[in-house]
């Protein structure tokens, strides 16, 4: 059996890989340098073009000042000339970022999160928006849009399948660089102590009150949440 820790290591590493993945999504644009590396491979985007909403909204809606939002949109602009990015460009960016592993999965469901409409498409404003909300939003703001992430089906509940869909494509993602080494039982094993922990009422599913509650009593999770805050 899996010790407690070790499975509560892959929750916390579930927060972490989220808040990375979008700092990731940043470094590809060219707004923060997290390494020597330099992407040498144009993407193909989609041929749509948008134009963003008014700096001023995005100022009000967002955490980030109107100089800040300038320089997230240059850099988004540059990359993405049509102002949007579409699921296949999505998953080939994470695709660079985790080579030794299959990020398609995951990156589908963190697709779905950035587009917050559902249209197919992230535009500047969705990506703002949960950029926004990851790097220097509450603690519940943070831990609402993770919910929404593992909540697949959008019903408003966490279920084993989703759960396990979600350990699994983090596998997946690291590859060969997991840690201990992927048994077959493993992910159901992870699920199992998810569920244990979070499904206070041990109904078969986590509510986003339980989900709130849960990690809010977990340091580890607590501590991930501020790793990024001034990232910017």
């Amino acid at each position: 059996m899996w010790a407690e820790g070790e499975s509560e290591g892959l929750q916390t590493l579930g927060i972490v890989v989220v808040v990375c993945s979008s700092l990731k999504l940043l470094h590809y644009l060219g707004l923060i340098d997290l390494s020597d590396d330099k992407i040498e491979d144009e993407l193909e985007m989609t041929m749509v073009c948008h134009r963003p909403e008014g700096l001023e909204q995005l100022e009000a809606q967002t955490n980030f000042t109107k100089r800040e939002l300038q320089v997230l949109y240059r850099g988004f602009k540059n990359e993405c000339p049509s102002g949007v990015v579409n699921e296949d460009t999505f998953k080939q960016i994470y695709a660079q970022f985790f080579p030794h592993g299959d990020a398609s999965t995951y990156a589908h469901y963190l697709f779905n999160a950035f587009d917050a409409t559902q249209t197919g498409s992230v535009k500047f404003e969705d990506f703002v928006t949960a950029l926004s909300i990851l790097l220097r939003g509450t603690v519940h703001e943070k831990l609402r849009w993770t919910f929404n992430l593992y909540d697949i089906n959008k019903d408003g509940y966490i279920n084993k399948e989703e759960m396990m869909d979600i350990v699994k494509a983090i596998y997946d993602m690291m590859g060969k660089y997991t840690y201990p080494v992927l048994k077959e039982d493993t992910p159901r094993q992870h699920v199992d102590v998810f569920f244990q922990k979070m499904d206070k009422n041990k109904d078969g599913i986590v509510t986003l009150d339980e989900f709130l509650e849960s990690c809010q009593e977990d340091d580890n999770i607590m501590r991930s949440l501020q790793l990024f805050q001034n990232v910017m």
